[in-house]
């Protein structure tokens, strides 16, 4: 391997530094992983709301605003009165679940190995 394709692995705009990018907001994960395992794919906002614990609505919104962004989520107005407003998994956002659905289910099977984590100060996690 030459240094040049080497060096490409640690680049800013790399793909690990990409995902983990789009990962590294608390919510993005368990928005994603939500909307595909309770909701088939799409939920309205109040819906989504209920089904995430500790989320606060501001946080929702700015999650679910930057998952559009990435083309993860997308953002579909119902002509309603008033207008009903659905998140629905795009392509991308399907595939995006994969992974978390991998991770998810390691820390399922090892939830003895993370109770031995000690949480961070801003962790609601009781140590």
């Amino acid at each position: 391997m030459n240094s040049a394709s080497a060096d490409d692995e640690w680049r800013e705009d790399c793909a690990p530094r990409r995902v983990l990018e789009l990962f590294g907001t608390k919510w993005t994960s368990m928005v994603l992983h939500t909307l595909s395992a309770r909701h088939a794919g799409s939920a309205r906002s109040g819906a989504l709301h209920r089904s995430l614990p500790g989320l606060s609505r501001k946080m929702l919104t700015q999650t679910l605003r930057g998952l559009e962004e990435a083309g993860a989520v997308a953002r579909i107005v119902h002509p309603t009165v008033p207008p009903a407003v659905e998140y629905a998994l795009t392509p991308l956002g399907e595939r995006l679940v994969e992974p978390i659905e991998l991770i998810y289910d390691w820390a399922r099977r090892n939830a003895g190995v993370l109770d031995a984590l000690q949480p961070r100060p801003t962790s609601r996690r009781r140590g």
